[in-house]
């Protein structure tokens, strides 16, 4: 349907089918994986759309220019790419080389404008997965027939590698209906991948993806891949019958016994996800642009009663956010969480809330007469976020806090929601104050209950997370922005160490060092748990490993195959 509106007729379009779907007959071709939820959208780079599921098609339909190996170093896609180098330092630039057979499946090559609509929708959308790297491309050069690809940037970048995954084909979305916002909502229009989709079914739960005969490299070994949706006694019950060959699933600690309980024949694995449950308190909205108020708030919530909420006793229990930046999975990871920031702290919270002119009266925390009423948003019925924001909610009504828990659509909360215009900030104050509503009937957020990406390259994460827009430090208290990041912070105290580490005049080791305590105390992120999947790989299959950390199995699909282990 996306291919529908395209302007470039020459080729045949190759939409993707979306039809009624029927239950396949097993077969020695055919690979049957379950799965929690299949619901899009499935656009990789929004914040919307992460999920499992989103991260599996991607890498089974999308050509990357790098890819994570097992020792989570980043390998240039030889399926896509002849080469891609730093071509020169001053300015930094980078000259990629797109092999000259790779094209999407509608015949349309792989080239520079996919770059290019890539890249632009990155530095300009908001809601979008580690920007920041994008921020700093200043032009796009094409060549070769727009096989190779010049890209300068303002600033050096050692983390360019992380930059043009999953790529989109611009000939298709460039004028689809609703835009980047409404890209892949559905499905995809076409495929740059192994494999391609056959049929669709939200109603019924299942996609068949089945082998896309117009790949020009490797064809997978297996004809099908069918991925259906179950409950956690389903997918036990068809791993034990054979009829799923595996499972990926985030369990609790009562699906994670059944899956044990199915014995030796049953490899379970953990499959660290790159997305962690944070708690975003926004200086953007409200009570919380206070810096004494959100302390106040911090000090009022139990961290530990949200992580056992979130987790269920799952594999997440085990991968507890004790950092701002890199996750629990990641090398390198230590916590630098402060002392009993875990458990609440009423005395500290009593004193921030009164030092900010709030008292308590009748059990109600109030200002002026006015009582402290806050937001809080999590992305649509989706768990364990909905769960976690009914806790903290309790939490904070017990403490005489006034809360209202709204649950916007993921993509509506992300790129909307969390993207209205706020001033920026100044050089005194940790940023920032709200414009005047614009008309949208958007509600503001004070707290996010949210997924935050995380993997790839640490200082990228810094800054997409944390940083300012480039000159955004710069801007007045009265100049309205689209915020940064979905916390709408943009500190110009710490913003130097930031684009210091981004740029690598300073070494993320250091850069941390001197960020991470900041962080902390300006309470705007509340680090929950690593999000996780649990690997249940049954009998009947050969190749599938749990694939490189935060990645998961699916990378390595083209070469699965039906038979033992």
């Amino acid at each position: 349907m996306l291919a529908a509106c395209t302007s470039t007729p020459p080729p045949p379009v190759v939409t993707s089918p979306v039809a009624q779907s029927t239950t396949p007959t097993a077969s020695a071709s055919q690979i049957v994986i379950g799965v929690d939820d299949i619901l899009g959208g499935y656009n990789p780079h929004a914040l919307g759309d992460q999920s499992t599921i989103t991260t599996a098609l991607s890498q089974l339909l999308l050509p990357s220019v790098f890819r994570p190996s097992d020792n989570g170093q980043y390998q240039l896609d030889t399926t896509l790419m002849r080469s891609a180098e730093v071509t020169s330092q001053a300015p930094f630039t980078v000259t990629y080389e797109i092999r000259q057979d790779a094209s999407w499946s509608d015949g349309a090559p792989i080239a520079v404008e996919d770059f290019v609509y890539l890249a632009d929708a990155m530095r300009d959308q908001p809601g979008v997965v580690q920007p920041a790297g994008y921020r700093l491309i200043s032009n796009i050069q094409p060549g070769e027939g727009g096989k190779r690809v010049q890209v300068t940037f303002s600033k050096p970048y050692p983390g360019w590698r992380t930059l043009f995954s999953d790529l989109l084909p611009q000939h298709l979305m460039k004028d689809a209906p609703g835009g980047w916002q409404g890209a892949l909502q559905g499905s995809f229009p076409a495929y740059g991948g192994p494999f391609s989709i056959k049929n669709l079914d939200t109603a019924r739960g299942e996609i068949i993806l089945e082998r896309n005969d117009r790949y020009w490299e490797k064809p997978a070994a297996v004809d099908q891949i069918v991925l259906r949706r179950s409950d956690q006694p389903g997918m036990v019950a068809a791993l034990r019958s054979g009829n799923d060959q595996f499972v990926m699933s985030r369990t609790d600690a009562t699906s994670l016994k059944l899956l044990q309980e199915l014995g030796s024949g049953v490899q379970l694995s953990t499959v660290p996800s790159p997305r962690v449950v944070d708690l975003l308190l926004r200086p953007a909205n409200g009570p919380l642009v206070d810096d004494n108020v959100r302390a106040g708030i911090a000090a009022l919530i139990d961290r530990n009663k949200l992580i056992d909420e979130g987790a269920a006793g799952g594999p997440s229990a085990g991968l507890r956010a004790d950092a701002q930046v890199l996750p629990p999975s990641e090398p390198g990871y230590a916590a630098t969480i402060p002392p009993n920031a875990s458990a609440p702290d009423p005395a500290t919270a009593e004193a921030r809330l009164k030092s900010a002119g709030y008292v308590k009266e009748a059990g109600t925390w109030r200002k002026d007469g006015k009582p402290l009423n806050l937001v809080i948003a999590s992305p649509g019925q989706q768990e364990p976020y909905a769960s976690i924001a009914k806790e903290l909610a309790s939490q904070l009504i017990a403490a005489g806090v006034g809360v209202s828990t709204i649950n916007p659509q993921p993509r509506d909360l992300f790129a909307s929601q969390l993207a209205m215009p706020v001033a920026g900030s100044t050089p005194s104050t940790t940023p920032t104050t709200t414009t005047p509503p614009d008309g949208s009937g958007s509600v503001g957020v004070d707290i996010a209950v949210v997924p935050m990406p995380v993997g790839g390259d640490p200082a990228t994460v810094l800054a997409s997370n944390f940083g300012c827009r480039p000159g955004q430090d710069k801007a007045t208290s009265t100049t309205s922005v689209q915020p940064a990041n979905p916390v709408a912070m943009c500190d110009s105290q710490i913003e130097p160490a930031i684009e210091a580490a981004l740029s690598g005049t300073k070494s993320v080791t250091e850069a941390l060092s001197e960020v991470e305590p900041q962080l902390w105390s300006r309470h705007t992120v509340v680090p929950l748990f690593q999000l996780a999947d649990t690997l249940a790989i049954g009998s009947g299959i050969s190749g599938v490993t749990p694939g490189p950390a935060m990645t998961g199995p699916f990378g390595s699909a083209v070469n699965w195959t039906r038979g033992g282990k």
